[in-house]
């Protein structure tokens, strides 16, 4: 996929150094499972509290435990190479009804998850104090992402070679084999580093992770929570681990049958209709932002700043491929950021004032490049992809052809070394269950591009006692206790998590809620600097 992770951004709704715990006997028994799906033996986590200067993400963690958990690199041979699992915990302060442990994944894959506690813990992101007190509340850094070890980086320049990169939008041939080279160079990277990790850095093993997280806590069953790619993450798990799964809430979902290069060209079209969105809302307030009166005005407007950097790049360093990442790997997955972004695009084009763009640039630190090796590294490895570029450049050369140009030629490079990947996809992972599955809540906008409203749809059928909620009209990727703030959204899914109450069974949708309404130029903005293009959660 391509935005599965969060922004990173301090009103984004989400989006390498750890000690290890002693490694002892399996301390429950749960009901039995295939063979392939079981997981280690699991020791118990030694918590201390978390630093207050987290190597990878600073304060974030303050107030939280920090734990390490060892598991199998490869679970069909539990006695093998170990690796070491970060984990976090908000602890439950109302024992007397308590529900649980509740392991959390924010997307990507790649997206960090020790920090992701504090957002269910703290009341104003909209989970009532008197539920969020009754469990503990695990995070993780999945295998290969930040405190987990080994953490992984691969050729740095891919992402940022130190100076605008080439437009992502071939002219020709020649630059569409220039970005192939750097794509299998990329991946050549990856695989001299890592080489031996590759095979095993896939949903599935983090999967067998999670239960592994679940043994070493001592619960015969967990619940869990996952945004965007998350929603793959649990879909999977919940298919392999039925019979352990409590509660589980999976908001703005993956398509598991179109994972993954299918799941590109889906976001192809879903993104561009996503960014005429944001463009009519800017044509609204045309008095505030001059960029024209209509959608194709203020689209023919963006183009045009578009154009310019691509002559001179900003500061040398912001060209149309920054320009794609900055606009459309934000505004593309929520309204958060459009009142700064549409009042700094304005300044651009009306005015000729860059200042606003650049205060927001920056290229991909350690954490933004540790995502990226993350992202593919999983995707690459979870499902086939085309190994002939043949295809990759007929299927996105008739979308841009089709009018498609916000995300395609983006899209394609931010995933082309997976055509070259030294370990090859698949099979993908099966996902579904029966009876055997207690229950599901599906979240879902039905104008989410980063995850379309079809793979909320798929989910519902896979997993028939689950219910399915949609946000009517929303355009936000992620809804529930993010700065969306759907009091509606965020009721049914308390009285989930409190109670295991759901909507009543319906055909097709089970309910619905009204979208929170888009800004408007009287609210306060919101500015959020985009992650290296990315893709879900």
């Amino acid at each position: 996929m391509r935005k599965l992770v969060l922004i990173t951004a301090a009103a984004s709704t989400t989006l390498a150094g750890a000690g290890v715990a002693a490694w002892a006997g399996t301390t429950s028994s749960p009901p039995k499972q295939p063979a392939e799906t079981v997981a280690a033996a699991a020791g118990s986590i030694a918590w201390s509290p978390c630093p207050d200067n987290d190597k990878w993400q600073g304060a974030a963690l303050k107030g939280l435990e920090c734990g390490t958990i060892q598991v199998p690199l490869d679970y069909a041979h539990p006695n093998g190479k170990k690796i070491s699992v970060a984990v976090s915990r908000a602890k439950a302060t109302d024992t007397k009804h308590y529900a649980g442990i509740i392991l959390l994944n924010r997307g990507g894959p790649g997206g960090r998850g020790r920090d992701l506690p504090q957002r269910f813990i703290n009341p104003a992101n909209g989970l009532p104090k008197a539920v969020s007190a009754r469990y503990d509340w695990i995070g993780f850094d999945p295998r290969g992402v930040q405190a987990t070890e080994p953490s992984m980086i691969c050729d740095p320049s891919y992402a940022w070679p130190g100076h605008a990169r080439a437009d992502y939008v071939p002219a020709n041939r020649a630059q569409e084999e220039a970005w192939k080279r750097k794509a299998k160079k990329y991946a050549a990277d990856c695989g001299r580093k890592y080489g031996k990790y590759l095979p095993f850095i896939n949903t599935k093993s983090v999967a067998r992770d999670m239960d592994s997280i679940r043994a070493a806590l001592g619960q015969r069953k967990m619940s869990y929570f996952g945004y965007s790619y998350g929603t793959y993450l649990g879909q999977v798990y919940a298919s392999m681990f039925p019979t352990h799964v409590r509660r589980i809430v999976i908001d703005s979902v993956v398509n598991a049958k179109r994972a993954w290069y299918d799941t590109q060209l889906d976001q192809n079209a879903a993104f561009e209709v996503r960014m005429k969105i944001f463009f009519r809302w800017i044509a609204k307030y045309d008095s505030v932002y001059h960029l024209g009166k209509t959608e194709k005005a203020v689209e023919r407007n963006y183009y045009k700043g578009r154009a310019k950097v691509k002559k001179a790049p900003l500061n040398g360093q912001l060209g149309p491929s920054e320009w794609d990442d900055f606009f459309v790997g934000t505004d593309g997955y929520r309204d958060y950021t459009w009142l700064a972004h549409a009042q700094e695009l304005s300044d651009f084009v009306v005015k000729n004032d860059p200042k606003g763009l650049l205060s927001e640039f920056g290229p991909p630190d350690d954490a933004g490049q540790n995502q990226n090796a993350i992202y593919l590294a999983t995707q690459c490895r979870d499902a086939a992809w085309p190994r002939d570029w043949a295809k990759w450049h007929k299927d996105y050369t008739r979308q841009y052809n089709q009018g498609l140009r916000a995300l395609t030629w983006n899209n394609a490079w931010f995933n082309a070394p997976c055509a070259y990947w030294p370990v090859k996809g698949g099979p993908a992972p099966k996902v579904g269950a029966g009876k055997s599955l207690n229950s599901m809540l599906i979240l879902q906008a039905t104008l989410d591009a980063a995850t379309p409203r079809p793979g909320a749809f798929a989910a519902h059928k896979a997993f028939p006692t689950s219910r399915l909620v949609e946000e009517l009209g929303g355009v936000n990727h992620t809804i529930a206790f993010t700065p969306n703030k759907n009091a509606c959204i965020n009721a049914l899914t308390a009285a989930y998590l409190d109670t295991g109450a759901l909507p009543k069974s319906r055909k097709g949708v089970d309910a619905t809620c009204k979208a929170s309404p888009l800004p408007t130029p009287t609210t306060q903005a919101v500015s959020a600097q985009p992650s290296r293009p990315r893709a879900l959660a």
